[in-house]
Order: structure tokens, then C-alpha cells, then sequence
């Protein structure tokens, strides 16, 4: 019943504060109006956009000032609502409708490349059985008697055929995992070399059989026993060529991320520079922490700061010579005094930081404290005081929603949790009986893109920006750029160095020692 009573004053406070954000962002949108109007330009060029309101968690936008927050908001409310800015021009938004109609292109290409493959895998599979059955069909009466080894030919084709017919599927038919700019030349060569050889047997049964009307019937079985065991043959080498010659390591690929310089080392083997970087994308979404731009906003406003402090004034307008030195000495005196403002503004904020999370891990290990999971027969004797994980994660939520608001408030995280996705993981916490600090464990540390919502990332379309041919292989100096709207990764390939390996050899009989003695040593 009280956790009930919590729920329904959260709503109100929720609903209160959401029409306050919403009267406060209108003020601050009219406040700003005047300087936009001014420059007509700029308002040509530039558009806002603008995520729902409902949407975001918890949270302001982090490059608002920790001392303008109200610290007894969490008593009445577990979320607020918040927009989430940010400002592109219309050359991009030129650009984002270009790669739109761009993969409407891709998808026409990849149903293409698919129906061109289907159909010639298909004619594979159908021209040894219509190799032995045209033959029964036009000129069954003139074929001599197939024998023994004729019919154990047929077992040999229908078995030969099922195993490549699996060996296919295992190989080919894939969930595509990206589109590639570019089709693989490997897939391209071996498609081309399956069409020229069935075109091949086909001529030749054409004009050597068909034509004839030969009456050997066993050398028709084996010649349509060849066939499949060449298409054996190539399946090999398609194995070969798209798994196995990748595997060895042969580069060093060095993926550096342009806005805030994070960086990985990945090995990779002989791969095209669009293979490499699909490999190099897979390995962003697991290993680099999620792109967050409100880390970056802390930096940009004290440079901002620091410029909008110089004020030269021209007295009599003649002096410029004057103005530009007076500009130089107070930046540089500026530049001196910075680097303690810097050190003092991120020692406030790891301080704050350490508190919070102080906080958050007392408030969450209390509210785990009210949650007992009930045995098979407690069930029974309390059936009215039962409640499912997604109700008892809404019975202890509002006890940690401030101390958790806050935290990813000052670390600038509340744009990646929305209170729906923080209740779904506190209901799969309680149902498999995890501890407060596995539950804490996603929020105390930002984790990489795959941990959170689609929704939230910053990075869905690439465009890979290269010198060299995208389908050439890597080389030894290679740099390539993976760009997308917010950010880009830069990739330099380096190749792993020829290692000569010499050997000495040491004979156990050699390890013999002696002991000194001095005068002034005990045994």
C-alpha cells in the first residue's frame, strides 16, 4: 500500500516538474530569439533537433552548473524530463537525406547480389540430376542396361550432392551483418568461376551427348559424377579463400576515436579495407565506452569563458599595434593562471563525484535490504504479501532514484538510462538474485555502445574514407577513416614485424656452483 502512495505522489511530481521544464525551456527558447534574428544567416543554416521530452531519464542538460540544482527534488519525484540539444547545419542535413536515398541504392544492390547467387546455386544443384535424367527421358529405349556400379554411382551423387548442398548453407546463406560499399571480390571470383565451369560441362554434355545421343549410360553417371566432386573441389577453395586465409594475424590496426582520443589495437589478418573496417566497427561497438558529448561540453565553455574575459578598449582608434600586444599579454598572463583553475574545477569534480557515489551505494544496498525472495512453502503461507520482480523493482526504486538522478547527473550519464530501461534492470537483478553492487555495476562505470539502447547511440551510418581502393588489401602505412555524424575513427594499419627466432642450447651438467667464504661471514 505505501509503495503505492510512493508511485502515485511520483507521477504528480512528475507531471508538475515536466510542465515547469516545459515553461522554462519556452522562456529560454524567447530569451534567444533576439540574437538569431539578428543574423539571418545563421537561422538559414542551422536547425535544432530535439529528443521527445518523455523520453530521457533523469536528468538536465550536463553543461548546466551543479550549484543551480534542486537537491530536494528526489523527495517528490524519481525522473524529470529534459531535452537533450544538438545543433547541426543544413549541409548535413543534406547529407543524411543523400545516405538515405544512397541505401535505398545498397538494397537493391544486396537483393541483386542475392538473387544472382540463389539462382546460380540452383542451377548447380539441378545440372547433374538433369545430366542423368535427360537421357531416360529422350532416348531412354536406345541406353544400354545400367549395372551394379551404375546404380551405386546414383547413392554417390545423391549423397555428394547433400553434403554440398549443407556445406553451402553453412558457407553462403548468412544473415548479412553490414553493407559493404563495394561487392567482396573473393565471393565475386568464385561466383564467376562456378558460372564458367557448370557452362563448361553444359557445352560439353551438349555437343559430346545431347547431340549423339550416346547409349553408355554408366559414362553419362560418371561424367555427372565428376561434376560434383569438381564442385566439391571449389567449395574447398571457397573455404580456403573467405574463412581460412583471414585467420593468420598479419597487421596491427590502431583505432584511435577523433573527439575525445580513446584507442584499441586489434590483429587482423589478409583482409580488403572494407572487411577490415566492418571488423574494426564489430570491435567498436564492444570495446570503446559509449560516445558521450556532454564530457566533452566542460572543456569547450572554460575555453569560451576564458576568451569572452578579454576586453581591450581603443581610446583615441589609432593604436592597433598597441591593441594587439595588450591582446597577447593578457592571454598569455590568462594562459598562466589557467592550468589552477583547471586543476581546481576537476579536483571539485572528482570530489563530487566520490560523494555521490557514495550515496548511491548506501541507498541501493538499503533498498535491496527490503527485497527476500520467499521459498516454495513462505509462498504458500503468505499468498497476499507476494509480489512479481517487476513490482517489487517499482516498490524500491523511489528509494534510490535520487542518489542515482544525481550520480548520473554529475557524471553526465543521464541521457543513456531512461527510468523504463533502470526499472527493466532492477527487475532482472531481483529476478536472478543479484547483489547491489552487480546492479550498480552498469551505472558506476559507462560501459561500452552494445550495453545500451539503439536509441542512444551517436553512431548508426558509417562512411569510410580511404586513398586506396576500398576492395585492395591492407598494407603496411595504410590509414582509412570511419566517419559518422558526431565523430569519426581514425584506423592506421601497421604490419606485424618478420620475428627471426635463434637457439642456444645449455647442458644440465654445466649448472654447477661454488660457495665463498670470508672471515667475517657466519655459516
Amino acid at each position: 500500500m505505501s509503495a503505492t502512495m510512493d508511485t502515485e505522489s511520483t507521477y504528480s511530481g512528475y507531471s508538475h516538474y515536466s510542465g515547469h521544464s516545459k515553461k522554462a525551456h519556452r522562456q529560454g527558447r524567447d530569451r534567444h530569439k533576439s540574437p538569431r534574428s539578428k543574423d539571418g544567416s545563421r537561422s538559414e543554416k542551422s536547425v535544432t533537433i530535439q529528443t521527445p521530452p518523455a523520453e530521457p531519464l533523469l536528468g538536465n542538460d550536463a553543461s548546466r552548473a551543479e550549484e543551480g540544482q534542486d537537491d530536494n527534488w528526489g523527495e517528490t519525484t524519481t525522473a524529470i524530463t529534459g531535452t537533450s540539444e544538438h545543433s547541426i547545419s543544413q549541409e548535413d542535413i543534406a547529407r543524411i537525406s543523400k545516405d538515405l536515398e544512397d541505401s535505398v541504392g545498397l538494397d537493391c544492390k544486396r537483393y541483386l547480389g542475392l538473387t544472382v547467387a540463389a539462382v546460380l546455386g540452383l542451377l548447380v544443384f539441378l545440372t547433374p540430376i538433369a545430366f542423368i535424367l535427360l537421357p531416360q527421358i529422350l532416348w531412354r529405349d536406345d541406353l544400354e542396361p545400367c549395372g551394379t556400379v551404375c546404380e551405386g554411382l546414383f547413392i554417390s551423387v545423391a549423397f555428394k550432392l547433400l553434403i554440398l548442398l549443407i556445406g553451402t548453407w553453412a558457407l553462403f546463406f548468412r544473415q548479412p551483418k553490414a553493407d559493404l560499399p563495394r561487392v567482396f571480390v573473393f565471393r565475386a571470383l568464385l561466383l564467376v568461376l562456378i558460372f564458367l565451369f557448370v557452362f563448361s560441362y553444359w557445352l560439353f554434355y551438349g555437343v559430346r551427348i545431347l547431340d549423339s545421343k550416346d547409349t553408355n549410360y554408366q559414362g553419362i553417371v560418371q561424367y555427372a559424377v565428376s561434376l560434383v566432386d569438381a564442385l566439391l573441389f571449389i567449395h574447398y577453395l571457397a573455404i580456403v579463400l573467405l574463412e581460412l586465409r583471414q585467420l593468420q594475424p598479419m597487421f596491427t590496426v590502431k583505432v584511435v576515436r577523433s573527439t575525445d582520443g580513446e584507442s584499441r589495437y586489434y590483429s587482423l589478418g589478409h583482409l580488403s579495407i572494407q572487411r577490415a573496417a566492418l571488423v574494426v566497427l564489430e570491435n567498436y561497438y564492444r570495446d570503446f565506452t559509449v560516445y558521450n558529448p556532454a564530457l566533452l561540453t566542460a572543456s569547450k565553455s572554460r575555453a569560451a569563458k576564458h576568451m569572452a574575459g578579454l576586453k581591450v578598449y581603443n581610446v583615441d582608434g589609432n593604436n592597433a599595434s598597441g591593441q594587439s600586444r595588450a591582446m597577447i599579454a593578457a592571454a598569455a598572463r590568462r594562459r598562466d593562471s589557467s592550468h589552477n583553475e583547471l586543476y581546481y574545477e576537476e579536483a571539485d569534480h572528482e570530489r563530487r563525484v566520490k560523494k555521490r557515489r557514495a550515496r548511491l551505494v548506501v541507498a541501493v544496498e538499503e533498498a535491496f535490504t527490503h527485497i527476500k525472495r520467499l521459498q516454495a512453502e513462505e509462498q504458500q503461507k503468505a499468498p497476499g504479501e507476494m509480489m512479481d520482480p517487476r513490482e517489487a523493482a517499482q516498490a524500491i526504486f523511489p528509494s534510490m532514484a535520487r542518489a542515482l538522478q544525481k550520480y548520473l547527473r554529475t557524471t553526465r550519464q543521464q541521457q543513456y538510462h531512461s527510468m523504463e530501461s533502470i526499472l527493466q534492470h532492477l527487475s532482472f537483478c531481483i529476478t536472478n538474485n543479484m547483489t547491489p553492487k552487480a546492479f550498480l555495476e552498469r551505472y558506476l562505470n559507462p560501459g561500452p555502445t552494445l550495453q545500451y539502447d539503439r536509441d542512444r547511440w551517436f553512431s548508426k551510418q558509417w562512411t569510410l574514407v580511404s586513398e586506396e581502393a576500398v576492395t585492395s588489401g591492407l598494407q603496411d602505412g595504410v590509414v582509412f577513416v570511419l566517419k559518422c555524424l558526431d565523430f569519426s575513427l581514425v584506423v592506421n594499419v601497421k604490419k606485424i614485424p618478420f620475428i627471426k627466432l635463434s637457439e642456444e642450447f645449455i647442458d644440465p651438467k654445466s649448472h654447477k656452483f661454488a660457495l665463498r667464504l670470508q672471515s667475517e661471514t657466519s655459516v
